[in-house]
């Protein structure tokens, strides 16, 4: 079950790359990218690379999502899948409408934290921590005050994650994160920083982010306005503040969750990885 969750994670961030047209990942091309240039290694002609690494790469992200319902098939019983089953669609519907919001916003800076939140929450922190954790409770035979505990550890686990994920996406290192850095703003991402940033940047700070947010043609030294412009107005801190508060959070579930000592042990040690990393 870990192993198909694994994949099942692999399908989501191949596809991730082609819908955003990121060219790194975890400091290597991505796997649309891989093909285009595998394309045009096998002779084929260059300018029909890209369009063919994008299609490839939707192909092969639907390869690893059935080698992923393959693992499911060949591993747990009859009892133990219709004790997850519910579970594995949930994790998937609420992926797909993560995405369609991630899609949806994408364009269109705006102050409305919320609704940036709304997307994290289904886009991330849904099939990242809760429902991996919900299934394997399920597998165990947890009643419904593990799954209750596994859930309200989780949402703001996965929102702290995400957090961190959009600060690394404009002010980390892209040696060490294995991406660049920019690219959020430059697709013009729903982020909860950049929402922020809109509520208390001033005037001329507010258009310049209007005309940046969403502009593919953004240079690096106008990005490097915009990450002042994010600085100065206190979002970076603020950000930073909303990880602390959800990691605590999700630590204080485990103080009173009805879980073994060692398994909450490991989710605590989970929750520091999670939230406190420059990659």
């Amino acid at each position: 079950m870990a192993a198909s969750l694994e994949l099942f994670h692999a399908f989501a961030l191949i596809h991730d790359d082609v819908m955003d047209g990121s060219d790194l990942r975890r400091g290597r091309p991505t796997a649309h990218r891989a093909l285009a240039t595998a394309y045009v290694a096998d002779g084929r002609p260059p300018r029909r690379a890209t369009a063919h690494g994008r299609a490839a790469g939707l192909l092969l992200g639907d390869l690893v999502l059935t080698m992923s319902d393959d693992l499911i098939r060949t591993g747990p019983g009859a009892e133990a899948m219709w004790r997850i089953q519910p579970l594995l669609e949930t994790m998937r519907s609420q992926l797909v409408y993560g995405q369609y919001l991630d899609l949806v916003a994408a364009g269109r800076p705006c102050d409305d934290i919320e609704a940036a939140l709304r997307i994290v929450r289904y886009k991330t922190a849904s099939y990242t921590v809760e429902w991996p954790l919900r299934i394997g409770a399920a597998l165990a035979g947890a009643g419904p005050d593990v799954h209750s505990a596994c859930s309200e550890f989780a949402l703001p686990l996965g929102e702290a994650f995400q957090l961190r994920d959009d600060l690394l996406g404009v002010f980390g290192d892209p040696a060490t994160t294995g991406k660049p850095v920019g690219d959020d703003i430059r697709e013009g991402k729903a982020t909860v920083l950049v929402a922020l940033a809109l509520q208390s940047a001033s005037a001329a700070d507010r258009r310049l982010l209007h005309e940046a947010v969403g502009s593919p043609d953004l240079t690096d030294e106008d990005f490097g306005r915009v990450r002042q412009v994010i600085e100065h107005s206190g979002a970076r801190q603020q950000v930073e503040t909303m990880i602390t508060a959800r990691r605590h959070a999700a630590l204080t579930v485990l103080d009173r969750a009805p879980l073994p000592v060692p398994a909450a042990a490991a989710l605590r040690e989970i929750a520091g990885i999670a939230t406190v990393r420059q990659s």
